[in-house]
């Protein structure tokens, strides 16, 4: 599975963006997908991951209310809408699949199958 994460770019602080990634394969349909994002000097983080269907979603809690996280199988696209920016959010954003893992196992970055190769958001103040 290849993926490639676009959508980002500058922002100032309380705009919006929506990110995207897409998958190469129809089989990109059949696995959880996750969103992560990693801030200067800082480790990847877990922001919000979405179950195969569509129908469960998952987020960290401090981003709830803020970010929401969906999904277009007949497009191979999974998307993340981010409102209300902070400069805080700032950040290479990825979007990554495990091919084993259940929706709650996405909050561990550590193993991930494949990795998209990220989109930086940058929220200016």
């Amino acid at each position: 599975v290849q993926l490639q994460a676009s959508g980002g770019g500058l922002v100032q602080a309380g705009g919006s963006l929506r990110l995207a990634c897409s998958g190469s394969t129809d089989t990109f349909g059949s696995y959880a997908v996750g969103w992560f994002r990693q801030a200067p000097g800082k480790e990847r983080e877990f922001v919000a991951a979405i179950s195969w269907r569509g129908s469960n979603t998952y987020y960290t809690d401090s981003l709830k209310g803020r970010f929401t996280i969906s999904r277009d199988n007949a497009k191979n696209m999974v998307y993340l809408q981010m409102n209300s920016l902070k400069p805080e959010d700032t950040g290479v954003y990825y979007c990554a699949v495990d091919l084993n893992r259940g929706l709650l196992g996405y909050c561990d970055r550590v193993g991930m199958d494949y990795w998209g190769q990220g989109t930086q958001v940058t929220v200016s103040s």
